[in-house]
């Protein structure tokens, strides 16, 4: 069931993903592992359905989001495993020494981050998308007049240019204090 020996990585393009995402070859085999356990169709690719079974996943309250994530550079709604490593690299620490890896810089984080909150994709973030992340974060716990507080005030706060949007600009100077880089990474086993 999706683990298929047919397809094994070649040893080049190991080499390959190594040097796009940054990645040791033994956590690309242990991703490609976990990659073709997802895939139940056996096609080399994930659906957004393959996504929606992880349960670790699943429980998150920006399920939806994450999953979307992964199909923002998808043409026909399948992630081949190129591109989920792609995704998947922006969550590996940051490098104290050595090869610097774009994808998981400050910058890739911030815009990775960003692109949650921007829901139509029209790189602004606006009251009304603002409340909808809001709400899928905290569900029923919050009056809808606290969450309208809260996204009135982020966006009064945030807005450098006065839009009434929080811009990717915007956005960067409001986290510039947050260790980001910390924050959204992940510890990818050896």
């Amino acid at each position: 069931m999706g683990n298929k020996s047919s397809l094994l990585l070649r040893e080049e393009e190991i080499a390959q993903i190594q040097d796009e995402t940054g990645f040791t070859p033994n956590q690309i085999e242990r991703l490609y592992s976990r990659f073709t356990s997802l895939d139940r169709s056996d096609c080399g690719t994930l659906s957004r359905d393959d996504f929606l079974r992880i349960p670790e996943l699943a429980i998150n309250p920006l399920c939806d989001r994450i999953v979307h994530a992964f199909f923002v550079e998808s043409s026909d709604d399948r992630v081949n495993f190129r591109q989920f490593m792609t995704v998947l690299a922006r969550f590996r620490p940051p490098k104290s020494s050595g090869k610097r890896n774009k994808l998981n810089s400050r910058t890739e984080k911030l815009r990775f981050a960003f692109k949650m909150y921007d829901l139509d994709d029209d790189d602004s973030i606006s009251r009304d998308e603002l409340l909808s992340i809001l709400h899928m974060m905290v569900g029923d716990n919050i009056s809808q007049d606290q969450l309208n507080s809260i996204a009135e005030r982020t966006i009064v706060e945030a807005d450098q240019m006065g839009q009434g949007t929080i811009s990717f600009e915007d956005f960067c100077k409001a986290l510039e204090r947050t260790d980001v880089e910390q924050k959204m990474s992940i510890r990818f086993l050896n």
